[in-house]
């Protein structure tokens, strides 16, 4: 009668899992606090039994064999956990470094009253393409087409507003 080796390796594995799945899960789940993680840590381990069925024989221990894979995931699992805090921890630090300081916080606010009151002073046409260009994004042409003026008029007029609002902040 013809056996089928594969069938037998997987008949085996099937044996094996059967009898150690709850305590792996276990093992990961007290670790990880975590059903899902548990499952992956679970899956994990049994995909390595599988990718080394050709050394089972040479495992004399099949069971603390499953322990110590169990245990080398879950100490990946740890290190990633410890890595992934880590980086939190400096984004953290770094978001609160950058917030501003309520000191700083309100010089911006006087610095933009103060610009506000300076672009108050242009012309009306020159704020107007000044507003377009900084506040809205526009570019030269699209300025030109909308107020029906040339690009060279926007170009103009922009240039104009900003040595003024440059020589009244020198001045400030």
């Amino acid at each position: 009668m013809y056996t089928n080796p594969g069938r037998e390796l997987e008949l085996e594995f099937e044996r094996i899992f059967n009898e150690n799945n709850q305590s792996v899960y276990q093992l990961a789940l007290k670790v990880t606090k975590s059903g899902p993680q548990a499952c992956d840590i679970m899956q994990d381990v049994f995909i390595k039994l599988w990718e080394t069925r050709d050394q089972w024989e040479e495992i004399r221990n099949m069971e603390a064999w499953l322990h110590r894979v169990t245990r080398n995931r879950l100490i990946d699992y740890l290190r990633k956990v410890a890595a992934d805090q880590r980086l939190q921890d400096k984004l953290w630090k770094r978001v609160q470094d950058e917030q501003p300081s309520a000191e700083a916080a309100l010089d911006a606010k006087e610095s933009a009253t103060i610009l506000q009151q300076i672009i108050n002073e242009l012309p009306p046409q020159r704020k107007l393409v000044y507003l377009m260009s900084r506040e809205q994004g526009l570019n030269y042409n699209e300025i030109a087409e909308e107020l029906s003026v040339s690009k060279h008029t926007v170009k103009n007029q922009l240039s104009l507003a900003l040595r003024f609002l440059q020589k009244k902040l020198s001045l400030e």
